[in-house]
């Protein structure tokens, strides 16, 4: 561990310092310094995540695919979507928005007494190991995850900004990205707040983000593939996710009573509140009202189109306090079975 962190280290100064830093000086950016040393941090696990998916992911799904690729226009959208990602230009862009934000706010807080609480150290010599840390944390995002993943299942406005990613028909590796940005901007803003409070030391933060996104890469690959009995219950994969992505997905039930399979890393949680199912068959992905007997809407066929029918859907919809489902049916649009994806 201590020689990949000192790899790490070694790739971001050598970077930061090669390319980076002249660049900054040569635009005049100069003041961006020390975020961007952050952010070459980022590029780094973006890379290392990137090599992993080609290496290990890409040729599993070659290996036992789920379904013949059909449609790679729409895969090629989302290789773009997950390369703004991963490779830190969404990072980048929180760090020059939203981050200054969260700055002031906590600088005010830290001068005003708070000094905050570090999750760690609940049970010094126990908690603050670096893998029970680890794992802790993980459950945390996690557990977060679970409850923003049903609320975007339930509330309309939050719906109709997460269909663009249950909107992919042709799911690959390179799915889990194909998100609309105001989606994850909101679960971002989140994301860093639930970080403050409970005093994630960075280098865990980034380690917490790449195993997350390495995992959803992978539940989301076109590989027919399940952990078994017991693993599947241990940690999302492909079948049980697939099982969430189907097109056939139920979201007739109103509010939280509504879908399944909602976890992101472990199963735990669809278990504990009921949303668990282990009967995926593998199915045609997508959302109800894409097929031609319900309609096929339109959901968009590029970046542009598939964000700006996405705010036309949260914006033009007066029903958003309602469950998703309860919306789609008091709107008359044949939806009451949309959830896929």
């Amino acid at each position: 561990m201590d020689f990949f962190s000192n790899l790490i280290s070694t790739l971001q100064e050598w970077l930061f310092e090669t390319l980076v830093q002249p660049a900054l000086f040569h635009l005049g950016l100069s003041n961006l310094i020390e975020d961007s040393y952050d952010a070459t941090l980022w590029l780094i696990a973006g890379v290392i995540q990137i090599l992993i998916l080609l290496a290990l992911i890409g040729p599993l799904e070659r290996w036992r695919p789920v379904e013949a690729v059909t449609d790679r226009r729409a895969i090629w959208q989302d290789v773009a979507y997950t390369l703004f990602h991963r490779l830190g230009v969404f990072r980048v862009a929180l760090f020059l928005t939203i981050d200054p934000l969260w700055d002031m706010v906590f600088g005010q807080l830290h001068v005003m007494g708070w000094t905050g609480w570090q999750l760690d150290h609940l049970w010094p010599g126990v908690t603050d190991l670096a893998w029970v840390s680890l794992l802790m944390y993980l459950l945390v995002f996690d557990l977060f995850d679970y409850f923003y993943h049903r609320a975007q299942h339930r509330f309309v406005w939050m719906w109709e900004l997460h269909a663009v990613h249950h909107s992919q028909q042709q799911m690959t590796m390179w799915s889990d990205n194909r998100n609309h940005l105001l989606d994850d901007i909101i679960r971002d803003v989140l994301i860093v707040l639930i970080s403050q409070l409970i005093g994630i030391p960075p280098g865990q933060f980034i380690a917490i983000v790449i195993i997350t996104q390495l995992v959803e890469s992978f539940s989301h690959a076109n590989i027919r593939m399940s952990f078994g009995s017991i693993g599947q219950r241990l940690l999302v994969g492909p079948k049980f996710h697939r099982k969430h992505h189907s097109i056939e997905y139920d979201a007739s039930a109103p509010g939280f009573k509504g879908g399944y399979n909602f976890a992101v890393l472990f199963p735990i949680w669809d278990m504990l509140f009921g949303t668990a199912r282990y009967d995926g068959n593998y199915g045609p992905t997508g959302i109800h009202d894409q097929t031609p007997e319900n309609g096929s809407r339109d959901y968009g066929r590029g970046l542009i189109s598939q964000h700006w029918l996405g705010l036309k859907r949260m914006f033009g919809n007066r029903k958003a306090g309602f469950p998703a489902a309860q919306a789609g049916a008091a709107g008359g649009d044949k939806r009451s079975g949309r959830d896929s994806s």
